[in-house]
């Protein structure tokens, strides 16, 4: 009797266990098929055919504008980016030709506006065009096409009319109504500088990133090791609000001069600004910012992996995109289970995707 109820309670832990394994291993995601998915939603939901461009929302009537503003394309161009480093192929192009109608040639340097310029332009705004500099600069570094590189350069020129020593020193944040200098305006502007200079050696890039890194540290970093928004030109009141986008250029700043440099002071300080935001951000299996923004910080906590091999900030945004995915994914497979969340929200998530679906083929998750 007392053999048959261990085989009886034998079996019933072995059958726990199998049961425990199958459920472990359901719970774990593809990542690259849940990229897939929602590209092809986007795709379906804001790409216009008629006209060749995206809408700002998959509802246009609610915001009243009949094309998306350069920011979402921005997200947008990062995620192809990505996309394409998994094999994805042209993704890039494409979406690039599309923003090129948002070029304007005016004076002091051409750059990018916030709107289409076959429907009236707009303001053009120093961190949008950092944002696509990046990428360009990306795409030069995966594909070595020197149109990507001179896309880098023409946005520096442009960015770099942004500069003058109010305030210190800095880069404004819109063109035509220079009321602050804004981190979200320096962290991308130090990025692309660095990028340019290893690809192309330059010392004057490294000299501007420096400038502007330690501009921004002198103005804009808060006591706990995160970054302020912008500091104003009119009184220097500094706008305290935190977000995660502006503490992932500067972490990400930091590991490129690291690379740059080869000064271990720049790792260490990569190291203590992820320390100081990954419970901040990105805790409790929920973003603390719109899936863009966090999408930004991801791009230097998987940067600073290259050199930190400690893989808590990594997981912790993978608790915040398995709990995304899992309650916030609505029937039209775009994120938001209310309504749909903007363009830029969902190119935010679809970069983040890529990202993982990299390193999950890459064997790091």
């Amino acid at each position: 009797m007392q053999r048959s109820q261990l085989n009886f309670k034998g079996l019933i832990i072995f059958l726990f266990f199998c049961w425990y394994g199958v459920t472990a291993q359901a719970q774990v995601k593809n990542y690259k098929q849940q990229m897939e998915l929602l590209h092809q939603s986007i795709r379906q939901h804001f790409f216009i055919d008629s006209s060749g461009f995206y809408k700002e929302t998959a509802e246009p009537e609610k915001d009243g504008r009949p094309v998306s503003f350069l920011w979402p394309l921005c997200a947008l161009l990062q995620a192809d980016n990505e996309m394409e480093l998994l094999g994805k192929p042209d993704l890039l192009q494409p979406d690039f030709i599309i923003i090129e109608k948002y070029h304007n040639t005016f004076p002091p340097a051409p750059g990018y506006a916030s709107y289409a310029m076959a429907l009236g332009g707009g303001s053009r705004f120093y961190d949008d065009n950092q944002w696509i500099g990046i990428t360009a600069m990306d795409a030069f570094k995966r594909t070595r096409q020197t149109q990507w590189l001179a896309t880098g350069k023409e946005i520096y020129r442009f960015i770099m009319s942004a500069y003058d020593t109010l305030t210190g020193g800095g880069l404004y944040w819109q063109e035509d109504n220079k009321k602050s200098k804004n981190t979200c305006s320096n962290g991308p502007g130090i990025i692309l500088a660095l990028q340019l200079y290893q690809a192309t050696k330059q010392q004057a890039y490294l000299d501007t990133a420096l400038l502007l890194y330690n501009w921004v540290n002198a103005n804009l970093r808060s006591p706990s090791g995160l970054y302020y928004d912008n500091i104003k030109t009119d009184n220097y009141r500094v706008d305290k609000k935190e977000y995660s986008y502006n503490t992932g250029t500067m972490l990400q700043a930091n590991v490129y001069l690291y690379e740059c440099t080869h000064d271990k002071k720049y790792l260490r300080q990569a190291t203590a600004i992820a320390d100081s935001s990954v419970g901040f951000f990105v805790a409790n299996k929920h973003f603390k910012d719109d899936y863009w923004f966090s999408a930004v910080l991801l791009r230097a906590y998987q940067h600073l992996l290259k050199y930190n091999p400690d893989k808590k900030y990594i997981l912790a945004f993978k608790d915040c995109i398995d709990a995304a995915l899992d309650t916030n994914k609505n029937d039209d497979g775009l994120m938001g289970k209310q309504h749909a969340l903007n363009l830029v929200a969902q190119g935010g998530m679809l970069e983040m995707l890529g990202r993982f679906a990299w390193l999950q083929q890459q064997k790091i998750l």
